[in-house]
């Protein structure tokens, strides 16, 4: 099993850890960019009809600077530079963070390829590192895999009136779950 990675918490050095998957997952660069906006625009619109295009996430074409710096950054899950799943962190303060762009292409889902699970794995272990304490995501209601997926994690549905005001909405998100980070 190939190691996965991730950047240390003091430098830009990737450093390997171990999860259940097979594919290494590594912080994003702008050579994956058209394959990133083609996996989630894709998934999206085509798979789950859901009305939205690359014109309307600028955030996809500025993953650099809308995702990684703070407490943020943005992974992709790959396989012989094809990009098979993504998710991010977008950093909200207050020891907060915005769980994003959580996609995996069709076909690499679910048993025996694990990549949901262990990009999620990757973003959680960046949190804690991080100290952050809550982890927030919108979703939209037909995403009924996504939902017992983001529940079996520990996620905690929510009203949108009581996400953070620093989260970013997306129009299409109707759902709203939270995780506590914080040990008891």
């Amino acid at each position: 099993m190939k190691p996965l990675y991730r950047l240390s918490k003091t430098t830009t050095q990737i450093n390997p850890v171990k999860f259940s998957c097979k594919y290494p997952i590594v912080p994003f660069t702008k050579i994956y960019e058209q394959q990133v906006i083609e996996l989630i625009v894709g998934i999206q619109s085509g798979e789950f009809g859901v009305k939205i295009t690359a014109a309307d996430q600028p955030d996809l074409k500025d993953i650099a600077n809308f995702y990684q710096w703070g407490n943020g950054n943005f992974w992709i899950a790959l396989s012989e530079n094809q990009v098979l799943g993504t998710v991010s962190l977008t950093d909200i303060g207050n020891h907060q963070v915005g769980l994003r762009k959580m996609f995996v292409k069709q076909g690499f889902r679910g048993q025996p390829y694990n990549i949901g699970q262990s990009l999620l794995d990757m973003a959680l272990e960046w949190c804690v590192d991080r100290n952050i304490k809550q982890v927030f995501l919108g979703t939209v209601p037909h995403y009924y895999s996504a939902h017992r997926f983001y529940e079996k994690n520990g996620f905690i549905r929510l009203e949108k009136s009581e996400l953070p005001s620093a989260f970013h909405l997306m129009d299409a998100d109707k759902w709203f779950y939270w995780k506590s980070l914080e040990v008891k």
